[in-house]
C-alpha cells in the first residue's frame, strides 16, 4: 500500500528557497495549535502556520461544547465511565483519567483568557449530549462555543511577542533528516516556498473530512497534516475509525451544516419522512445514545422509509426557549425557509471527526523524534472506537497544553545553530497529459462515502482499494505547483490508509460497522491497526 509514494511532494534546493528559523513551529492554528503556541516560554521563539485564516479551523465551527465536571453533584469517575463506555474498549484507560481530571482546569484558563461561556444563576450554563449520563458541557452564544472559544484564545495568542503568525500559508512536508523531523516545507501564492527550520515541530491540522461526498468539514479539511506526516515516517493509527455525526443538515444548495447535538440533549426528537419517532427501536437511551448507534439507525431508517433524510423535531419546545439556545442553527434554516419552531429540520449522517491519526503518547510525542502533534489530527487513545461527544475541544486544550510544553522543554535543551540541512529534491519529469482534478477529488469523495461510510462491507471497500490504488500510480507520481494538486494527493494518501484500515478489521466496533463482521470480536480485534510508510 503507497509503497511507491514519494517521499516530497514538490521540488525544492536550498540554494534557491528562503529560510526562516524558529524555536517551534506550530503547524495549524486551531484551538490545539494555539494552546500549544501559548505554552511556549517568552523567551523561546514561535510560529504558527495555517492553512487558511485563523478562523477557518473546524475548531471554529464546534457547536457543542467542551465536556468537564463542574457540577458538584457530578462525578470523575462518571465523565471517565462515559468516554470508556462510548470508546468500545479501546480507550487508553490513563489518556482518559487525565484528559477528564484536567477539564476543569482548562475550562477555568479559558475563562481567564477572556471567553465568555452562557450562565444561568449562580454560574455555568451545563449541557447534556449523547452518551453523558450529567449535565457537564460548557457552552457559548448557544450554539456556537468553537467561535467563542476560538475568539478569546485568537485574542491571547495575538497578544504574545514571541508568536507570530503566517496565515494563507500551506505546509507541503515535513522535513527530516537523519530520522529526525526538523521542520516544514511552506508555501504562500505571494513568496512560494519557504524552509522553515525548527529545533521541535508541533503538528495540529485538524481532520480529513473532505475525503467524504457528505462531511461537516471546512473546505481546508483534506487531511494534510495526516499526509505529510505518513509521507515523513510518522505512525498513523485507528484510522478506520471515523465519526459521523448524526444530524447533519441536509437542504439541496446548503452547505452541509452540523445541527448540534445539545439540541437533542435539550429534548429534540428525531422523526422519519412520516412523523415516527423511531429511536426507541434502536436504543432504550433513544435520541441520547452515542452517535455511532444513531447515525446507524438513522441510515436504517432512511432505508425502510425510502427518503434521503430524516427529521429533527423541536416543535414540541418552547419557540422562545429553542431561539434563545440555537440562535445559529435558527439563522442558518431560515435562510432555506424552514422556521424550526414550526418546521421539522431535515437531517442525515455526515463525516465529521477523525478518531485515528498520528500517534501519540501522552505528552503529545509522535513516534518521529523531534515531532509532536495534538488535536483532531492525532490518535491519543483518549476516544477508542468512538468519540464521546464535546470530548474533541477538550482534548485540543489538554494535549495542545502538553505538546507546547514537551516541545518547548526539548527546545530548550538544544542550542541556536541556524544550520541549513543539505537536503534536495530534484523535479520529476511533467507528465504530458493534463488531469481533470476536480474530477478525481469528487471521484474520490463519492467513492470513499459509499465503500467507507457510516456501514461498511469487505468487497467494496477491497474494489475502493482497488481503485485508489490506481490514481495514486498517476496523481502521487507528479508534482504539482498549487494546493488543488497538494490536496488531492494527500485526500489519496489518507483516504488508502482509511481504506485500508477498514479492510483489515474484521468485526464492528464503535463508529467502525462492517455488514458482514456485524459482531464484536475481543478475542481477535481488541487492538489497534498502525500504518507506516515502506520505502
Amino acid at each position: 500500500m503507497l509503497e511507491r509514494t514519494p517521499r516530497y511532494a514538490v521540488a525544492f534546493h536550498p540554494k534557491r528557497v528562503p529560510h526562516r528559523f524558529a524555536d517551534v513551529l506550530v503547524i495549524g492554528g486551531g484551538l490545539a495549535g494555539l494552546r500549544a503556541a501559548l505554552a511556549v516560554p517568552a523567551d523561546q521563539s514561535v510560529l504558527v502556520i495555517t492553512k487558511g485564516d485563523l478562523r477557518q479551523s473546524n475548531s471554529n465551527y464546534a457547536q457543542g461544547g467542551i465536556a468537564g465536571v463542574i457540577d458538584p453533584e457530578d462525578r470523575f469517575e462518571d465523565h471517565i465511565a462515559d468516554t470508556l463506555t462510548a470508546g468500545g474498549e479501546l480507550c487508553d484507560p490513563e489518556v482518559v483519567e487525565m484528559v477528564v481530571h484536567e477539564a476543569p482546569e482548562r475550562i477555568t484558563e479559558l475563562i481567564e483568557w477572556g471567553t465568555r461561556f452562557d450562565q444561568v444563576p449562580g454560574g455555568l450554563a451545563l449541557g447534556r449530549e449523547g452518551g453523558h449520563s450529567h449535565h457537564r458541557i460548557v457552552h457559548a452564544l448557544g450554539d456556537a462555543t468553537g467561535k467563542e472559544v476560538m475568539r478569546a484564545v485568537i485574542d491571547r495568542a495575538c497578544g504574545m511577542p514571541n508568536i507570530e503568525t503566517w496565515e494563507n500559508a500551506y505546509t507541503l512536508d515535513l522535513l527530516t533528516h537523519e530520522e529526525q523531523c526538523r521542520g516544514a516545507l511552506v508555501w504562500n501564492r505571494q513568496h512560494g516556498k519557504t524552509f522553515v527550520w525548527a529545533k521541535q515541530t508541533i503538528l495540529c491540522t485538524g481532520g480529513a473530512g473532505q475525503i467524504y461526498r457528505e462531511t461537516t468539514n471546512p473546505e481546508v479539511a483534506t487531511g494534510d497534516g495526516l499526509a505529510i506526516a505518513f509521507r515523513a515516517g510518522a505512525e498513523l493509527r485507528d484510522m478506520e475509525f471515523v465519526q459521523f455525526h448524526p444530524t447533519v443538515l441536509y437542504i439541496a444548495g446548503s452547505s452541509r451544516s452540523l445541527i448540534t447535538e445539545a439540541m437533542r440533549g435539550e429534548g429534540a426528537r428525531l422523526v422519519d419522512r412520516n412523523g415516527y419517532r423511531f429511536m426507541q427501536d434502536y436504543d432504550e437511551r433513544g435520541e441520547l445514545a452515542p452517535r455511532d448507534i444513531v447515525s446507524r439507525a438513522i441510515v436504517t431508517q432512511m432505508e425502510l422509509t425510502q427518503h434521503p433524510n430524516v427529521y429533527l423535531d423541536v416543535t414540541h419546545l418552547d419557540p422562545a426557549a429553542v431561539r434563545k439556545r440555537f440562535p445559529g442553527i435558527a439563522a442558518r434554516c431560515a435562510e432555506f425557509a424552514v422556521d424550526i419552531t414550526r418546521d421539522r429540520i431535515p437531517v442525515r449522517p455526515g463525516a465529521h471527526y477523525m478518531i485515528g491519526g498520528v500517534t501519540v503518547d501522552k505528552e503529545g510525542r509522535t513516534t518521529l523524534p523531534g515531532l509532536w502533534a495534538a488535536g483532531e489530527c492525532t490518535s491519543s487513545g483518549l476516544h477508542g472506537a468512538n468519540r464521546l461527544a464535546s470530548n474533541s475541544l477538550l482534548e485540543g486544550l489538554v494535549y495542545g497544553a502538553h505538546a507546547g510544553v514537551g516541545a518547548a522543554r526539548e527546545a530548550a535543551g538544544q542550542r541556536d545553530a541556524f544550520c541549513v540541512v543539505p537536503m534536495i529534491n530534484p523535479p520529476r519529469d511533467p507528465a504530458a497529459e493534463l488531469l481533470d482534478l476536480a474530477d478525481i477529488r469528487n471521484s474520490l469523495k463519492s467513492l470513499v462515502w459509499r465503500s467507507a461510510g457510516v456501514r461498511r462491507e469487505g468487497d467494496p471497500l477491497a474494489e475502493a482499494a482497488g481503485n485508489i490504488d490506481r490514481w495514486c500510480e498517476y496523481v502521487l507520481a507528479r508534482q504539482f505547483a498549487d494546493p488543488d494538486g497538494w490536496e488531492l494527493q494527500n485526500m489519496l494518501t489518507v483516504a488508502r490508509v482509511v481504506i485500508e484500515a477498514a479492510r483489515q478489521r474484521e468485526e464492528s466496533r464503535g463508529v467502525h460497522q462492517r455488514i458482514d463482521f456485524p459482531q464484536t470480536d475481543n478475542e481477535h480485534w481488541k487492538r489497534r491497526i498502525a500504518f507506516r510508510r515502506s520505502e
